[in-house]
């Protein structure tokens, strides 16, 4: 096919990982994409997993792969504190990038990355999948069209499992460090707090919060070993929308393989929209939502959500392949929806304010740029 978006994957192990698990399987139902390169931190792993998924050039770095002429699009999936580096060598080299969330371990970095990209007119992303989202996206359009009128309040609740529990997985164990961005905070409020921007079409203009963290050390599950544990485990967070609305995030983290459920509820001036997940082990920003609308003074309904909210390939059902195609198609459009790395870096100032709010007891101000919804 002409014109197909030409992918190199930094981090593309096939032992694990999100590229194996969800990018490598999402680009194989785009026809518009060919994933052409691979890069590891050894070479041997780098030609194991070019040979496993098709891609035609293997590196050993990010650097070598993003100056490769037949590199149009670098996608960054390795640990958060590895992103900036292989970021860095993406802009230089003058090509797109999209990157896992969250951008880098820092608001700081993540606003220079996005200046840097800016500056080099390059279109840049990042994997928070609840834009691409059909649940979300319809009920960001019933808000816009007020179908429960003013918008009031909206609180969302949910699971954190596997983090933040007593036990861990081997494979997230790094996580239990601090400044790693691999915690419930960083991952699970990241991707709530996206999920309310997008349905709101509004930021959080101020913040209050309370943390929890119940176990200094955490186990390895399987195994007899623990963990020094440097992260909390549970997230409250209280706050303003700009427009009014309050706004309340509660992240609880557990021992689960997965969570169990979210509930995202919208109060408005004429109604309520409630969102639960058809699959209560999906996150809210891979998950079929259910949508019911409460409209004030009539009866509870679900509401079906249209087709032409689908961004993934036919056939291919809701979950974790189907989100990173569904961005994908996005990027590829040049859709403006998308998280660029400017929402990156407001979400991650928003995060490090809420780690200020829980740490003082204080109430912190945030200023915001407008939501791309």
């Amino acid at each position: 096919m002409p014109n197909r978006i030409r992918v190199g994957i930094v981090g593309a192990s096939t032992a694990r990982g999100w590229a194996a698990a969800a990018h490598v399987p999402a680009l194989a139902r785009l026809d518009e994409y060919q994933l052409v390169a691979v890069a590891t931190t050894r070479e041997a792993s780098a030609r194991a997993a070019a040979e496993a998924f098709g891609a035609r050039h293997a590196f050993t770095g990010a650097a070598a792969l993003a100056n490769h002429p037949d590199v149009d699009l670098v996608v960054v999936s390795v640990k958060a504190p590895d992103h900036a580096p292989a970021v860095r060598a993406a802009i230089e080299a003058g090509k797109q990038v999209l990157v896992e969330w969250p951008l880098t371990v820092t608001a700081g970095e993540a606003a220079e990355l996005a200046a840097a990209a800016e500056a080099a007119r390059l279109r840049h992303a990042v994997v928070l999948q609840v834009y691409a989202s059909p649940g979300a996206r319809f009920v960001r359009d019933l808000v816009r069209e007020g179908r429960i009128g003013e918008l009031a309040a909206v609180a969302f609740t949910g699971g954190g499992d596997p983090l933040g529990g007593s036990r861990i997985y081997r494979d997230l164990a790094w996580g239990t460090a601090a400044g790693t961005g691999n915690d419930i905070l960083t991952i699970m409020v990241g991707h709530a707090l996206a999920a309310v921007e997008v349905v709101t079409g509004a930021a959080l203009t101020e913040v209050s919060a309370v943390t929890a963290r119940h176990h200094d050390r955490v186990g390895i599950v399987g195994s007899g070993e623990s963990v020094a544990n440097g992260v909390d485990g549970q997230v409250v967070v209280a706050g303003l929308l700009d427009g009014g609305a309050v706004a309340s995030l509660c992240l609880l983290g557990g021992n689960a393989a997965a969570p169990d459920g979210f509930q995202l509820r919208l109060t408005g001036t004429e109604g309520t929209l409630t969102v639960t997940p058809a699959d209560p082990g999906h996150y809210s920003n891979w998950a079929t939502w259910r949508v019911r609308l409460a409209p004030a003074g009539g009866e509870p309904h679900e509401l079906a959500i249209p087709e032409r909210y689908r961004l993934a390939p036919a056939g291919l059902p809701d979950g974790p392949v189907a989100s990173i195609a569904s961005l994908y198609r996005l990027l590829g459009a040049g859709s403006a929806e998308l998280a660029t790395f400017h929402t990156a870096a407001r979400s991650q100032r928003t995060l490090e304010a809420i780690t200020r709010a829980a740490a003082t007891g204080t109430r912190q101000r945030l200023t915001t740029a407008a939501v791309h919804t």
